[in-house]
């Protein structure tokens, strides 16, 4: 049996020098932060990580700093979601030989999977290139466009993919992702994606979940997970409460997220410099409206260190 995610495991930025080229050194003194922060893995590649702004040669270094860094306790998945199949099992096929501890992939946004049947056989073959390393299906289709319920997709799924291991499950269906967790039992994990939302999904049985404030405050949330676990209801509703103010704040700033939470890894000690076009990088303004806002919240007493 697949060892199960129980816990936060953060979406990291791809750290970028000024000039927009990759910033690999930053990549160590990132991984032991998250660790120290307690944080169980790093979903690195994603939507967070800009993947599908990266060039493969830059997307495979990345998962080489990544995969050379990580302290031990630190599970590294990496996203090899790719337009091209023959490059998403590229991507996954590298993620293993550099010993990442699974792989993950969105489906193709362009030309779409047909049906659950389609999808199924998308991530059949990119598993399939993971030799044996646990797979995670990328279930994110408010940008994807994919819309299947992944209730119907992981029981097909897993009649078909010997090292499923489950699905990163940012949707807002709340329905679907409680009939997932009815249709896989104990035996893979559905992990929670939407930060702002994490009380709903642990109040409804997600035991990890993936995200990207938890690269700079892990300990709300892990204070979150506490309270609930001892009753706390209007603690865990408390803290939830600042997590969505916080996350507001960032949107409120720009037309993305990513630019101005990037811009908060400066503010924890790991800078990981500015997003990749089309994202608008942040003006000096907007940075210190992002800092004045994070600071009437509290920020110093909850962020990562």
């Amino acid at each position: 049996m697949m060892e199960r995610l129980e816990g936060l495991v953060a979406a990291p930025f791809t750290p970028m020098h000024p000039d927009g080229t990759l910033n690999l050194d930053a990549v160590e003194p990132y991984a032991a932060m998250l660790a120290r922060n307690g944080v169980i893995g790093a979903f690195v590649g994603g939507t967070t990580g800009e993947s599908l702004s990266l060039a493969s040669e830059e997307r495979m270094l990345l998962t080489e700093a990544w995969t050379d860094a990580a302290p031990d306790g630190l599970r590294v998945i990496v996203h090899a979601g790719a337009e091209s199949l023959e490059e998403a099992r590229m991507l996954a096929g590298h993620a293993a030989a550099c010993g990442a501890f699974g792989v993950a992939s969105m489906p193709p946004t362009f030309f779409k999977p047909a049906g659950v049947d389609g999808l199924v056989a998308w991530c059949a073959a990119v598993a399939e290139a993971a030799d044996g390393r646990p797979f995670y299906y990328y279930h994110i289709p408010s940008l994807t466009g994919v819309h299947a319920a992944m209730a119907e997709f992981l029981p097909v799924a897993a009649e078909r993919i010997a090292n499923l291991a489950g699905v990163k499950y940012t949707g807002e269906d709340l329905n679907d992702f409680s009939l997932t967790l009815d249709a896989c039992g104990d035996r893979f994990d559905v992990l929670y994606g939407r930060d702002e939302t994490l009380l709903a999904g642990l109040a409804l049985g997600a035991r990890g979940a993936v995200g990207s404030t938890y690269n700079f405050a892990a300990p709300l949330y892990l204070q979150l997970m506490e309270a609930l676990a001892a009753g706390k209801l209007d603690t865990a509703r408390d803290l939830q409460r600042t997590s969505r103010q916080m996350i507001a704040a960032l949107r409120d700033v720009s037309d993305s997220f990513l630019p101005a939470a990037k811009a908060v890894m400066a503010m924890v000690g790991v800078d990981c410099g500015s997003v990749r076009p089309p994202l608008p990088a942040l003006a000096p303004e907007q940075v210190e409206a992002v800092r004045e806002s994070l600071a009437r919240l509290g920020f110093e007493e909850f962020r990562n260190r």
